[in-house]
């Protein structure tokens, strides 16, 4: 078992930035990719950004490439996602979740094993 806590989340105006966290405990955190997805009320979960497990890969969804920022930090059991130039669409809750352990940097929400609680993130206009 992996345990997930998200911190970070919050309120702000459009084109500020916010830095979400997600602490892991358990299992052997390097053993995992690690991805954050966010969900929007009425929406599904959709895919944000992924990291691989020395964290030298990323991938991110189109709608956030070159404003979000997924790091890890191994040492720290930690995963990050640095958010900036946020738009009231980034409006949702915001989950990490551990999964793949091989290679391939997962994007659909069923290829990841463990989730957070979720953390919510509004940005208004």
């Amino acid at each position: 078992q992996v345990q997930l806590v998200e911190s970070g989340g919050g309120l702000v105006q459009a084109g500020g930035s916010l830095r979400l966290s997600c602490g892991a405990s358990g299992r052997t955190f390097s053993n995992y990719v690690m991805g954050w997805f966010r969900q929007a009320p009425g929406k599904e979960r959709e895919f944000v950004a992924a990291t691989s497990r020395n964290g030298g890969r990323t991938t991110y969804a189109d709608s956030v490439k070159g404003r979000f920022t997924i790091s890890r930090d191994n040492a720290k059991n930690t995963v990050y996602l640095q958010m900036n130039s946020l738009k009231p669409e980034d409006t949702a809750v915001y989950y990490c979740a551990a999964g793949p352990t091989g290679l391939q940097l997962g994007v659909q929400p069923i290829e990841y094993s463990y989730w957070g609680q979720g953390t919510q993130v509004t940005v208004s206009s």
